[in-house]
């Protein structure tokens, strides 16, 4: 594995475990850092031997967004195309979990907030702690939300919701984001009981759990019709796998499956 400076990234089981490591400034994010995330989900992506990933933070906060102080985004010497740092360095970052062939599961260990949220969401699921406070934060500094997060909240919240969150800055709890189906599970130790969903999803068939999510991805934005054929060329693909031969027979000899991803 490559040595990192702003993660973590450790192994358990089959899960790679990625953690946040910014406890200082509540795991804000400088460009060095991002590029640290984007490089463990594509070394745990390439590794047939990684099932499931964990995004979590060290310390009291899961992820703060872009810190401030970092140079990059600093704009007192004039203007500063912030558009060039999402282009550059905010989407890849979301846009690798979103894309990752593994489940990533975010275990939400404290506060989120800014950018931290569109991180949160990008995530395939989330397990928090009760209470975190989740909070935008953008308005505040003169700025829009980005890196996602309005398609994602706008989405499961709705306009009116979004808005109130956006602007107002009260922030929301985990607690609220779990009723509006935003997080799966709450629990005291997220980052436990997200490894324990790690190892079930595990333990499923790897070419199955990754087009499930890309069939999900693709029907967001898709026709009905667009969305049913692409299940057609998922099943068609899946069907002739080995992995289905053998989920077939561990049905029929009442057995678990012991999937290898062929």
């Amino acid at each position: 594995m490559s040595d990192f400076k702003f993660i973590k990234f450790e192994m358990d089981g089959n899960t790679a475990v990625i953690s946040i490591n910014r406890p200082e400034v509540y795991n804000a994010l400088t460009l060095d850092a991002k590029f640290e995330i984007i490089e463990a989900i594509k070394l745990s992506n390439n590794d047939p031997s990684i099932r499931s990933i964990v995004l979590t933070g060290e310390g009291k906060a899961f992820c703060t967004g872009q810190d401030l102080n970092d140079r990059t985004i600093q704009g007192d010497k004039g203007p500063v195309d912030l558009g060039s740092t999402l282009e550059t360095e905010w989407n890849p970052l979301i846009n690798s979990l979103r894309n990752s062939n593994k489940i990533i599961i975010g275990a939400i260990n404290g506060v989120c907030a800014g950018a931290g949220v569109s991180i949160a969401l990008a995530c395939d699921l989330l397990v928090s702690k009760p209470k975190v406070k989740f909070v935008s934060g953008f308005a505040k500094l003169g700025l829009a939300p980005d890196a996602g997060s309005t398609f994602a909240m706008t989405n499961s919240l709705g306009p009116k919701k979004t808005l109130e969150f956006f602007l107002l800055g009260e922030g929301l709890l985990s607690d609220d984001l779990k009723e509006a189906n935003l997080i799966n599970f709450l629990d005291e130790n997220p980052v436990d009981f997200s490894k324990t969903l790690a190892q079930k999803i595990n333990h499923l068939a790897p070419n199955s759990v990754s087009m499930i999510k890309s069939n999900i991805l693709f029907s967001l934005e898709a026709t009905y019709k667009e969305s049913m054929q692409k299940e057609i060329c998922t099943q068609r693909f899946l069907g002739n796998t080995k992995d289905y031969q053998e989920g077939l027979a561990a049905f029929f000899e009442k057995r678990i499956a012991n999937f290898k991803g062929v």
